[in-house]
């Protein structure tokens, strides 16, 4: 195991657990996807994420559901858990946490397709399910990102 781990260059796996303050996407890890050939989904949730208000300091909570189909590289699920617990103590919008997640996990791992939703609880009355997505340009996957954007919450 450990062997394993050193070959794909990960950090954070089987080691103690250190929790970052704010937010740090330098925390994140990828190795290697042994399947690239084949396209398959690959789904997280994280059901406990937590974020402050930018305006007020209060917490946001929400479970964040990331999706994708992976290229070449694909993310360490301890090191997406650090990452997703550095927003505790970060403030920022329902919307920007979405679309940060979103854009980190593409810089790392180039998927051929992504998404992400953040189903924020209620606060003041009202809740926000912010819901972004890339696919590759120039692919299937851009035209199914478009079409998942557009049907993505029809019911």
């Amino acid at each position: 195991m450990s062997s394993e781990r050193e070959k794909e260059g990960l950090q954070s796996l089987g080691k103690k657990t250190e929790y970052r303050q704010d937010y740090a996407p330098e925390v994140l890890e990828a190795f290697e996807n042994k399947h690239p050939d084949n396209d398959y989904w690959v789904r997280f949730n994280c059901p406990e994420f937590t974020s402050l208000c930018p305006i007020t300091g209060q917490p946001d909570f929400a479970e964040i559901r990331i999706s994708y189909i992976p290229d070449r590289r694909m993310v360490e699920s301890k090191s997406l858990k650090l990452y997703l617990f550095s927003f505790r103590n970060h403030g920022d919008f329902h919307e920007d946490c979405v679309n940060k997640i979103m854009k980190d996990l593409i810089r790392l791992m180039d998927p051929k397709y992504i998404e992400v939703t953040g189903i924020f609880t209620p606060r003041g009355g009202i809740s926000i399910y912010p819901y972004a997505n890339y696919g590759r340009k120039g692919t299937k996957f851009e035209q199914m990102a478009e079409f998942r954007m557009m049907n993505h919450d029809l019911k």
